[in-house]
């Protein structure tokens, strides 16, 4: 089932939006049934007044400047504004604790009430730790407006435990279309062979090739190495790794590892990579210091939408490989963020966590994530002030989608790999001995 959302999911997902999008307004129906779910659960102040007061906890990794963030914690606002009845206790993680102690929460059974979820295997242990409240009985509120692919990936054995906000593609690359026409491209190289090539004329006029801000590890696992690891492998390598069909060691993914290898060979990277973090490189690269950084779709708001020279910043995707396995149409995409609840909830605080959900995850809610540039998995009309990047955003990822590694990886190897990569880019471990080590830790884990 995991397997056919990853290839598919996502994809079939923005179809649907794209033809909401050139459809317009007739396309009543959707719009009608997204308008009745979003209220679904809410009532006004006034009728809530002689209700006994509900405190819900919700912790979540919306920590960062980006500009969905902002939007899911003015969600909490409204809703409390409209049901004054249900207090919300907010406790922000930054994303690279995040997971870590949302881990050590569910192993110790002190969840929070509520709290952001990611989807697949990081989701599947708290599923069989029994910590996950199933949310099927409001599934109907998103009837007609989330597609099935999209709840994939936070569905269990026949039951739903979670939503999706955004569908985030992990591996986008931005380029300064000024830096790249000084060394005589007018477009994102095709093939690796012609980006090593550009990378090279770069270098050549004191340009920075590359921007990379790795100070938390996982830029470079997660939007780096997934795009590149699939042209090499395939989108069903790493099932095949964790089915035991295949290993890291193998040449297809020790010559991905390469690519890591070979760009540090060539000093491509900014010297302080691995201590500027995601928020400082994104200002690094619009500052115009370096031609070419790869990060999620949600930061194209940021480079482009909000920043009055948006129209130098282009869009692309890692180029294909010779020999490789993997489509160079393929975006490396996966949904976010689903908000889990504990399964310890009950009575009047599992009825206000579901009336939570319901206001959260409404039509509205997606209508301002497009209106910032954001890729959405629900069907709704694209609204009259959407941001005119979105839909190029939507046409580059809607040609198949790949897996991104840290969601479908055992996480022990997530651990490693992210500890190899910055181990290569420091010229102490080659592309082989990180491979290695990567498999010794899916053995062990296995």
């Amino acid at each position: 089932m995991a397997t056919k959302w990853v290839k598919t999911g996502l994809a079939a997902s923005i179809a649907s939006v794209l033809a909401l999008s050139a459809a317009g307004c007739g396309s009543s129906g959707a719009g009608n049934q997204a308008s009745s779910g979003s209220n679904t659960g809410t009532s006004s102040p006034g009728n809530n007044a002689n209700k006994e007061p509900v405190t819900l906890s919700i912790m979540y990794n919306w920590t960062s400047p980006n500009v969905d963030n902002g939007i899911y914690k003015d969600r909490i606002k409204q809703f409390q504004a409209e049901n004054p009845d249900i207090k919300i206790e907010e406790e922000g993680v930054p994303s690279e604790q995040y997971r870590t102690k949302l881990r050590t929460l569910a192993a110790g059974k002190k969840l929070p009430d509520m709290f952001v979820l990611f989807p697949g295997v990081e989701m599947d242990p708290l599923v069989s730790g029994g910590v996950l409240l199933p949310i099927d009985d409001i599934m109907g509120t998103w009837k007609g407006m989330l597609p099935d692919d999209a709840l994939a990936g936070f569905k269990s054995d026949g039951k739903q435990y979670a939503v999706p906000t955004k569908q985030t593609f992990v591996d986008i690359v931005y380029y300064n279309k000024e830096l790249l026409a000084k060394v005589g491209y007018a477009e994102f190289p095709k093939t690796y062979s012609d980006l090593i090539e550009l990378i090279k004329k770069l270098k050549a006029a004191g340009i920075t090739p590359l921007a990379l801000g790795n100070k938390d590890r996982w830029p470079l696992q997660s939007s780096w190495m997934s795009a590149i690891a699939d042209r090499f492998t395939g989108s069903d390598f790493l099932y095949k790794v964790n089915k035991g069909e295949a290993k890291y060691t193998d040449p297809e993914f020790v010559k991905a590892l390469g690519v890591i290898e070979e760009f540090t060979k060539l000093d491509a990277f900014n010297s302080d990579m691995n201590t500027m973090d995601v928020v400082q490189v994104q200002d690094y690269f619009m500052q115009g210091k370096a031609a070419i950084h790869i990060t999620s779709s949600t930061i194209d708001s940021k480079f482009r939408h909000d920043n009055p020279k948006g129209d130098n910043i282009g869009v692309a995707l890692f180029p294909s490989v010779e020999g490789g396995k993997g489509d160079p149409k393929k975006s490396a995409g996966v949904v976010q963020y689903g908000i889990g609840l504990n399964a310890k909830l009950e009575g009047s605080k599992k009825e206000a966590a579901y009336k939570f959900l319901q206001y959260f995850y409404g039509k509205e809610l997606y209508q301002t994530l497009m209106t910032k540039g954001i890729v959405v998995p629900a069907r709704v009309e694209m609204p009259s002030g959407a941001n005119k990047y979105l839909k190029e955003m939507m046409e580059l990822t809607s040609k198949g989608t790949a897996p991104v590694f840290d969601s479908v990886a055992l996480i022990p190897v997530k651990d490693v790999f992210e500890n190899g990569l910055q181990a290569i880019t420091t010229k102490q471990k080659t592309a082989e001995q990180v491979a290695k080590d990567m498999q010794a830790a899916q053995d062990k884990a296995k």
